[in-house]
């Protein structure tokens, strides 16, 4: 009887990590149909009080050049829609969508950028809302009923100092957003 309590215990344990909401820098996310949300003043937040300011994103990984499209199962060479990744060798962020790369940035400049963030999804990724993916990656969210807020960020390109290539997050002042190239910031409505 014991045993099986406790076996029941992981159980209901392992179910809640797999259907939880995450905050990462703070108490709670907002809203129910939110499964990963960071620390960071919203507009209104920002509007009434400027030491709420974040000035933390979300680091994408950096691949040597754009992976391919073309097998039928996803794999790190395959993408899925909705990957995100920093292009190294074009030194541009962008994103997979509808069996097509698209540019979310302009490319970067000849200015000397450390580009050493060589993580490519490969291996051992974290799934979070669902007990697996057909998806691969760093960190694969799957849901058919929630989604992830990114870091919000009043204007990023004054607030943060030291601006990471393949960096992202929500610009609170346009509303829109926003990624980093390596050498300016670009700004999706």
């Amino acid at each position: 009887m014991k045993l099986n309590n406790i076996l029941g215990g992981f159980l209901i344990f392992g179910g809640c990590l797999v259907n939880a909401q995450i905050a990462i820098g703070k108490q709670s996310v907002k809203g129910a149909n939110t499964i990963l949300d960071f620390a960071g003043a919203t507009a209104t937040e920002a509007s009434t009080d400027p030491a709420t300011t974040n000035e933390n994103g979300i680091i994408l990984p950096a691949v040597a050049a754009s992976p391919t499209y073309g097998a039928t199962t996803p794999t790190t060479n395959n993408p899925n829609n909705g990957t995100f990744i920093f292009d190294r060798a074009l030194r541009m962020v962008r994103m997979f969508t509808n069996g097509a790369w698209v540019n979310l940035s302009d490319a970067g400049n000849d200015i000397p950028v450390d580009l050493n963030n060589t993580s490519t999804g490969q291996n051992g990724g974290v799934i979070l809302g669902a007990n697996t993916s057909a998806a691969s990656g760093v960190l694969v969210l799957e849901s058919a009923n929630k989604a992830m807020i990114l870091p919000h960020i009043r204007n990023p390109h004054t607030t943060v100092k030291s601006p990471y290539p393949g960096m992202m997050c929500y610009d609170t002042q346009s509303n829109s957003l926003a990624v980093y190239d390596g050498s300016k910031w670009n700004y999706w409505k």
